[in-house]
């Protein structure tokens, strides 16, 4: 599956800072690891049955500006990110709209590239859809059934789930108890009534052909790949067992997040498959909870269309910290307009480029310290109220300028000022 254009990326000097991030497992903030100069970096994608929300978005912002600050410290980093275009979400609104399941998620699959490219988020360097990997689920799936890690039950159909006590750590990830496991997991796609499971709380990771379904042939019966077992058999295929990040939103802490890791390390002996697990919060709209179910979402494509910039919809995005349950509102909105406007008429007036380099420096540390957005947008709104002067017509923006619009569009995605003067020449992008 194609991916989106990869916007240019400034290369901006100046020592860059580690990276630090807080770890759900660990419950701490703490440098990301690296091995061998690539950075691996797996974050869960869309389920393709409706347009992407502001919620979305926010997620796939949130690991942009990871994959951005990696980048800045000099690694490369294989992003890799699937499409869940077979699940049951999208047979149902399928069979609503009365259009064909793979239509829908082609459709929205292209919107959602759109969206990406719009906000100018860096693509995976995998953008990977689960119906083009199935044959990668049917061997993970044997793995586990030849080490005793999963086993079938039978009532008709011949589901296969994986014992809960496969790996001896299961659980660290989200570090829950077993009675909000059991919640989350009922609320969240589980079976914990299904008849024959050894625990209420095994998850399925292949379900026997059902009429009417999609399946595939496999050596234990035709079938579908369960929703953990995807993303294990993508992540593992391509980054192996102890990349950099996992990542998602708050809601994929568990199960999914805790089975993915569960199904990798039972199937290769690893005992942790990431050495981050990464979440952003949740979005609301005037204080109430984002949701399909609500009917309260704002749409990406929907604001650009109404005239708003993406530069001020990241900047929105960005005015609260990334694991902090947040609100959008109209009136975030318009603070972000008008933040936006305040920057761009200091990038084209300020002369002091000593003060900028000081900028830059101080928006590196706050990115660098867990994504410090509210800390490095404060820095930027320092320096811009203390720039003195206006543009005067035709006026072109000054060295300092350019620096701080080549590094805002570097580690935040937002430039200030037009392509040919933000990037000068003697200044490559796209490097890495």
């Amino acid at each position: 599956m194609h991916s989106w254009p990869h916007p240019e990326v400034p290369v901006i000097d100046g020592p860059p800072v580690p990276l630090t991030l807080f770890d759900t497992a660990d419950g701490t903030v703490r440098p990301v690891t690296v091995s061998g100069g690539t950075a691996g970096m797996y974050v869960c994608g869309i389920t393709p049955y409706d347009s992407t929300h502001l919620g979305h978005a926010a997620t796939y912002l949130t690991f942009d500006l990871i994959n951005r600050q990696l980048r800045d410290n000099g690694y490369t980093v294989r992003y890799v990110q699937n499409v869940t275009d077979v699940d049951d979400p999208l047979f149902e609104r399928a069979t609503r709209d009365n259009v064909d399941w793979r239509e829908l998620g082609r459709d929205q699959t292209d919107l959602f590239r759109s969206d990406m490219t719009a906000l100018r988020v860096l693509p995976p360097t995998d953008f990977i859809a689960v119906t083009d990997i199935v044959d990668e689920v049917i061997d993970l799936v044997s793995v586990l059934l030849d080490n005793g890690s999963a086993y079938i039950v039978d009532d008709g159909y011949p589901d296969i789930y994986a014992s809960l006590d496969a790996t001896p750590v299961f659980g660290y990830e989200s570090n829950y108890d077993r009675q909000t496991m059991m919640r989350f997991f009922a609320e969240r796609g589980g079976d914990p009534d299904r008849p024959g499971k050894r625990d209420p709380l095994d998850a399925l990771v292949w379900r026997a052909a059902r009429p009417g379904e999609p399946t595939w042939e496999a050596p234990f019966g035709s079938g579908r790949p369960g929703w953990h077992i995807e993303c294990a058999a993508i992540a593992v295929n391509r980054l192996g067992a102890g990349f950099a990040v996992q990542g998602g939103g708050t809601d994929l802490i568990f199960p999914h997040h805790e089975y993915s890791a569960a199904h990798v390390e039972a199937a290769t002996g690893s005992p942790r498959m990431a050495g981050h697990y990464v979440h952003s919060g949740m979005i609301g709209l005037d204080g109430t909870k984002m949701s399909k179910s609500l009917g309260n979402l704002v749409f990406v494509h929907k604001l650009t269309a109404a005239g708003h910039e993406p530069e001020a919809i990241r900047l929105g995005v960005f005015a609260s910290g990334y694991r902090d349950d947040r609100d959008w509102s109209e009136k975030v909105l318009a603070e972000a307009e008008r933040r936006l406007a305040l920057w761009r008429r200091a990038a084209e007036t300020a002369s002091d480029t000593g003060a900028a380099t000081e900028l830059v420096q101080r928006v590196r540390a706050a990115l660098a310290d867990d994504l410090d957005t509210p800390g490095a947008l404060a820095a930027v709104d320092a320096w811009a109220t203390s720039v003195d002067g206006t543009p005067g017509e035709g006026r072109s923006a000054t060295e300092a300028g350019r620096l701080v619009s080549r590094a805002l569009d570097a580690l935040m995605g937002v430039p200030l000022l037009p392509r040919d003067q933000g990037t000068p020449g003697g200044h490559p992008t796209g490097r890495r």
